[in-house]
């Protein structure tokens, strides 16, 4: 392949101590999380992806299967300050950025900070919120800033949102627009757990309050480790084919609206930071294929004959990333499918 280049090209190259340093934290913490959230390894290791890559996670699953147990653990593994914001119909945009009140005893207006401003956010239940309210979380999962009257505020750093929603019981919810969707940088699903860890569950012999799991770095080391996955190289034939693999959704033919450049850039950005974790300093096209559906899928809209036929996004994601061939180090590409 051609030379590849950094993420961010005004950073210099990983020297191979600080690759292995990455991927030893962040085994040590998927462990510490995997202590308490039991048989979901892959959606831990998306969570922290997520985290590393400075995006947002949309969990929609089922009640009662660990989505804020996950969350929770995550803030206590980094040190993190962690809120929970219950979403409900009569929430207010006020209620989740905060508010100016004024202060009679110096006769000045002051902001009072809404519980956004933590490291970790868990805005539960998202969907049952007015679209008005969601609209709030808007700016500060894009910007990490919350303006109100004019003002800037800066939310702490690391700032990692992670909203569930209940794919059932849809009665008084509302749908999050795609503007919305398309600041997640992954949408998972935890699922019920398998056999083995359900009895595990019943026994209690590994679970664990999220509380006591003992702090595995600080929010200081994880802002260093945001910074060093912005230094993975990605070679020139890996940017056109991420370009590629969003462009075969575009031109489905059982898509409406495929994925959007900012997709395509969210795909890069995650793909740096999974690497890191595998213990790489570059990005492969294996990458790229393992986060399409998680980055992705809620980032198209199918065509209304493929939703009444009860097709998915994840098989229509399965065909276009079937269908574009896989960059080779050669240079040259492998057979579609490969």
């Amino acid at each position: 392949m051609n030379s590849p280049g950094p993420l961010n090209p005004h950073l210099g190259p990983l020297s191979q101590q600080e690759v292995q340093s990455f991927a030893s934290l962040a085994a040590r913490l998927a462990a510490n999380v995997n202590a308490v959230v039991l048989g979901k390894p892959q959606v831990v290791r998306l969570a922290l992806t997520a985290l590393f890559a400075q995006g947002h996670v949309l969990l929609e699953d089922v009640p009662g299967v660990g989505k804020t147990t996950l969350a929770r653990a995550v803030a206590a593994s980094v040190r993190g300050q962690w809120r929970r914001i219950q979403f409900t119909p009569d929430l207010l945009p006020a209620d989740v950025s905060g508010v100016t009140i004024y202060n009679q005893a110096n006769r000045a207006f002051e902001f009072h900070p809404g519980p956004v401003f933590a490291n970790i956010v868990i805005a539960d239940e998202i969907n049952r919120a007015s679209p008005k309210t969601q609209s709030a979380l808007l700016e500060v999962m894009e910007e990490r800033t919350v303006t109100v009257d004019g003002t800037p505020h800066p939310v702490p750093r690391p700032f990692l949102v992670v909203a569930t929603q209940n794919p059932v019981e849809m009665d008084g919810t509302y749908r999050l627009p795609e503007a919305q969707l398309d600041r997640f940088l992954v949408k998972l699903s935890v699922g019920y757990p398998d056999e083995q860890a359900e009895i595990e569950v019943l026994r209690g012999a590994t679970v664990r309050s999220p509380e006591s799991l003992p702090a595995v770095t600080d929010t200081e080391t994880v802002g260093e480790l945001v910074r060093m996955a912005q230094r993975v190289h990605i070679a020139d034939p890996l940017y056109a084919y991420a370009v590629r693999l969003a462009a075969a959704t575009r031109t489905h033919p059982q898509v409406r609206v495929g994925v959007s450049p900012r997709g395509v850039i969210a795909l890069t950005r995650a793909a740096c930071a999974y690497a890191l974790m595998e213990g790489r300093g570059w990005i492969q096209p294996e990458d790229l294929k393992t986060l399409a559906e998680p980055v992705f899928a809620h980032r198209i809209l199918l065509a209304p004959d493929a939703q009444v036929r009860g097709v998915s996004a994840g098989q229509v994601l399965a065909e276009a990333v079937a269908s574009v061939p896989v960059p080779l180090p050669s240079g040259q590409l492998a057979p579609a499918g490969a």
